[in-house]
């Protein structure tokens, strides 16, 4: 009896554990969408687009580049969190976002309701003047800073976006007073530094690279822990012997409860296109380091870049909108 007992228990046993071979993850069928919470043409939009198109070919089925400009990428991100957790929706995720949640007294989703896919590059913040400009380095700028209190500004984009907050938190470092003005895109800033109106921007590399590498503009220093060879000529900060190594970056998140070998799959696809020399090549030229990282890299960089932002507001006082 006890062997027939065995017997039985081991055929009932295999029939409800034994399914045979795990079947692979596979996303659903129809189109997979990316919410960018930016308008076409920019960094995060070309970024999106050449690794979505990688990744089109890879796993044979069309990514669809959504852009939803406005709100600080509020929306795109609120977007994603209602998306149906199936792999078939990705986000693009930066320093931004983790800024978001110290910045509007109200959010229109819950951060935790967004997991980490991966990382795609990284990129550092550099100080430009006007080629004319007396300002030729770091010291100057802080020379005629202290010598003219009410004429030196420095400008950035957005009030509470990475580069007003990497200009705040630098000047907090230093402990210099100065004005920050803001301008709604790159180009205003530009144009307002050379007529004089500003004495310094704080731009990423991949924004204003093309200015400097062209001697429109003159880049002062980086914030880049070693020199940048696609920035030849330009110091590090840590170089001229001043505290501030400060990286930012950009990534893809996806709704919090897509299943892991999802996530996984999306992952391994994201990499691949990352290890594409093609798109390397494409992606250095911009001024961006490719990076793929696992999900809990880019999750752990989410955390320190809010903790760290959340403080430099507290600190600077910047009143939530």
């Amino acid at each position: 009896m006890p062997g027939r007992w065995a017997m039985i228990a081991t055929v009932l046993f295999g029939t409800a554990f034994f399914q045979g071979p795990a079947k692979a993850a596979e996303l659903p069928d129809g189109p997979a969408t990316v919410l960018v919470g930016f308008g076409p043409g920019g960094l995060g939009d070309i970024v999106t687009r050449l690794v979505a198109n990688s990744m089109a070919s890879s796993l044979g089925k069309p990514f669809v580049v959504q852009n939803m400009p406005g709100a600080s990428g509020l929306a795109a991100a609120a977007a994603a969190t209602r998306a149906r957790p199936d792999g078939n929706t990705m986000l693009l995720v930066s320093g931004q976002n983790a800024a978001s949640p110290s910045l509007f007294k109200e959010m229109p989703y819950n951060p935790s309701d967004l997991s980490g896919l991966s990382t795609i590059g990284l990129f550092n913040f550099v100080f430009v003047a006007n080629k004319n400009s007396e300002v030729k380095d770091i010291a100057s700028m802080i020379d005629y800073a202290k010598k003219n209190p009410d004429k030196f500004n420095i400008g950035t984009i957005s009030t509470g976006s990475a580069q007003n907050l990497a200009a705040l938190l630098f000047l907090s470092k230093i402990g210099l007073k100065a004005q920050t003005i803001t301008f709604k895109s790159t180009g205003e800033l530009v144009t307002a530094l050379s007529g004089g109106h500003i004495q310094v921007i704080v731009e990423t590399v991949p924004g204003i690279i093309g200015q400097i590498n062209s001697g429109e503009l003159r880049g002062l220093a980086v914030s880049s822990t070693e020199p940048l060879a696609y920035l030849p000529g330009v110091p590090t900060f840590k170089s001229l012997g001043i505290d501030f190594e400060l990286t930012s970056w950009n990534g893809f998140m996806v709704p919090a409860k897509t299943p892991r070998p999802i996530i996984d799959l999306l992952n391994a696809h994201v990499v691949k296109a990352l290890e594409d020399p093609e798109n390397k090549a494409k992606l250095v030229k911009l001024g961006l380091t490719p990076k793929a990282s696992s999900p809990e890299e880019l999750e752990r960089l989410y955390k320190e870049d809010e903790q760290r932002w959340r403080q430099v507001i507290a600190d600077t006082k910047i009143e939530k909108q």
